[in-house]
């Protein structure tokens, strides 16, 4: 049994497909299932069903994933262990980003991070909050910047910075002459939000639908916040926006932002681990790097 052996099990376990397992683990589908065939020879039980679509554990490889986790998280610390002690830092980050802080952060910190810790080998995953936490709990990824206090138990999070909401409106709207915005003021109809698995949409409507329970009449599943802006300058619709994404509004419709009037409404910005997650020195780097771009 080797570690190599269990890393591949548990690409498996966690992809639910052999081929995609390889290619995260960046080897030859026939490769990477000699090897679990021989760790089942090994142990002389069958741990994957294949006949399944995906792919899963049987009773047996349960037990061993639930295991193999463990040792491969021991492995890990032992190299972190020793990193540490030379001085360090070293290894794989494996990074999730939600799509509301993606774009507007990354370019901020990942040259000076990269260019400060070559040793460091940084993969970043633009998912949603739900697929972010699952993926974080089955050791798919090892952090993720996310809004704080969307993550279930087991996820350990470091709050990093406050994003407050602006209100973008458009210039054929009636608030588009006030200097600010006050909750009270949005009219649910005419506002227009990110589609249901953003967290960010929730976070809006829990402070705008205890003022008003009507709902919008413009429906778009949208994903992106550049799409909400553009349909918002065509019609008389509305959105509320991060600080992060107001930043990068163009000069000539700066004039659509307005304060929301009570400066608290916001949201923070945390980077998420596992609370048995041991590369610390690489998070704490992560961090460092994070927070000094957003002082400046």
């Amino acid at each position: 049994m080797t570690i190599i052996q269990l890393e591949y099990l548990l690409a498996v376990a966690n992809c639910g497909s052999f081929s995609l397992a390889a290619q995260q683990c960046f080897v030859t589908q026939p490769s990477l299932s000699m090897q679990i065939k021989s760790l089942e020879e090994e142990l002389g039980v069958i741990l994957l069903d294949r006949t399944k679509k995906p792919v899963i554990p049987t009773e047996a490889g349960e037990v061993v994933i639930r295991n193999a986790r463990e040792a491969v998280r021991s492995y890990d610390y032992v190299r972190e262990s020793v990193a540490e002690l030379k001085g360090e830092i070293s290894g794989t980050l494996r990074l999730g980003v939600i799509p509301t802080v993606g774009p507007y952060l990354l370019h901020r910190f990942i040259p000076e991070f990269v260019a400060r810790y070559p040793k460091v080998d940084l993969e970043v995953h633009e998912m949603d909050t739900a697929p972010i936490c699952d993926a974080l709990a089955h050791d798919a990824l090892d952090a993720a910047l996310l809004s704080s206090g969307t993550t279930p138990d087991g996820i350990m999070e470091y709050e990093l910075f406050g994003d407050r909401f602006h209100a973008y409106v458009s210039p054929r709207g009636e608030l588009y002459e006030r200097s600010n915005v006050r909750v009270e003021d949005i009219d649910m109809r005419r506002l227009i939000l990110l589609s249901q698995e953003h967290c960010l949409r929730d976070q809006i409507l829990e402070i705008c639908q205890s003022h008003k329970k009507a709902h919008s009449r413009y429906n778009f599943e949208c994903g992106s916040l550049e799409t909400i802006t553009r349909i918002v300058d065509c019609t008389d619709t509305m959105t509320i926006l991060p600080e992060m994404a107001a930043r990068f509004v163009p000069e000539e419709r700066q004039g659509q932002l307005k304060p929301l009037a009570k400066g608290a409404l916001s949201r923070k910005i945390a980077l998420a681990v596992r609370r048995t997650y041991v590369k610390h020195s690489i998070i704490s780097a992560l961090r460092e790097a994070i927070l000094s771009c957003v002082k400046d």
